[in-house]
């Protein structure tokens, strides 16, 4: 397996757009200083960058959601990790593409980031996704926030991996938690979407949602599952790529484990210092040939773990 894990520094950045995407959703399309472009160039999808977030002031108080307004006034003290949704890598500079929504007290302040300003970055952090010649057809698996990482892996793979045959599956809650970009509704069925980001490729994507407002109504794990005995893949030649809640991870674990299919899983975890200084992002594993457990840090031997090495809880 070939991992294209490259060195990580600390950079600036310049803020290009920081857009509303429906009603919880924020793109955030940073210009990195050309010298990223050595380490960027190396990186590959599942790693992540550590964004410094301390110095960001708070919005006025009516765009304060709520549920976050008491929280949104504690001082910001550590950097935040963020994965990417896509890497550009050109002579001049390096473009980062980040998805993220409200979800405490750093991305309500990241929520008044605007084109020019300028933020302070660590990365690439991690180990990412590994890959292999002999694998002729790739399953990714998202879950909820875990859709930008597997987006780049997508579109790497269709560079770097030309012959591999990708199918994606998309799960989420509901329809207006599809954490995408590009979201296309059908005219005349609402519930018939198309995500840009993968039709762009012509891969192959099958959406579901808990409640039925698009797509399948059901998880993603009964449509994967579903798919697999349909389509009987070669196992041998097939591998799975899932990124998203610990839950959802721990299903496609068991139908990775069921198929003998292997699988890579990028987990979410609160990842303080991103390189493994604070030990706060411990993930428990397991040793496969004696039984034996014992810890890795998940910022720095993950985010990216094989499934049947990861203790599931």
């Amino acid at each position: 397996m070939t991992n294209h894990t490259a060195k990580k520094g600390i950079f600036k950045a310049s803020v290009l757009q920081n857009r509303l995407l429906g009603d919880k959703f924020f793109r955030l399309t940073l210009e990195v200083e050309k010298k990223a472009k050595t380490v960027f160039s190396k990186s590959n999808p599942g790693q992540f960058a550590e964004i410094e977030v301390s110095s960001l002031a708070l919005p006025p108080e009516n765009a304060i959601p709520p549920q976050f307004a008491d929280a949104s006034r504690r001082n910001v003290i550590l950097r935040r990790p963020f994965s990417f949704a896509d890497i550009m890598v050109s002579e001049d500079n390096v473009i980062l593409e980040i998805l993220y929504m409200i979800v405490g007290a750093a991305t309500v302040r990241m929520k008044t980031l605007k084109t020019g300003d300028k933020v302070s970055l660590i990365g690439p952090l991690g180990n990412g996704f590994s890959f292999s010649d002999d694998k002729k057809a790739a399953l990714l698996v998202a879950g909820g926030m875990g859709a930008p990482p597997l987006v780049h892996l997508a579109g790497f793979m269709k560079e770097k991996y030309p012959n591999t045959d990708i199918v994606v599956f998309v799960g989420t809650k509901s329809v207006s938690d599809l954490a995408f970009f590009d979201i296309k509704f059908d005219k005349f069925d609402k519930k018939k979407i198309k995500l840009g980001e993968f039709e762009k490729h012509n891969i192959q994507t099958h959406i579901s949602t808990d409640d039925g407002s698009a797509g399948t109504k059901g998880f993603v794990t009964e449509v994967l599952k579903k798919w697999i005995i349909e389509n009987k893949p070669d196992i041998n030649n097939t591998i799975m790529y899932a990124c998203g809640p610990d839950r959802m991870l721990h299903a496609s674990a068991a139908v990775s484990s069921e198929f003998k299919i292997p699988c890579q899983v990028s987990l979410e975890r609160r990842m303080a210092c991103g390189t493994g200084l604070c030990q706060s992002c411990a993930v428990k594993c397991v040793d496969k040939n004696t039984g034996d457990n014992f810890y890795k840090l998940c910022c720095k031997d993950g985010p990216v773990f094989w499934a049947d090495e990861v203790v599931w809880q």
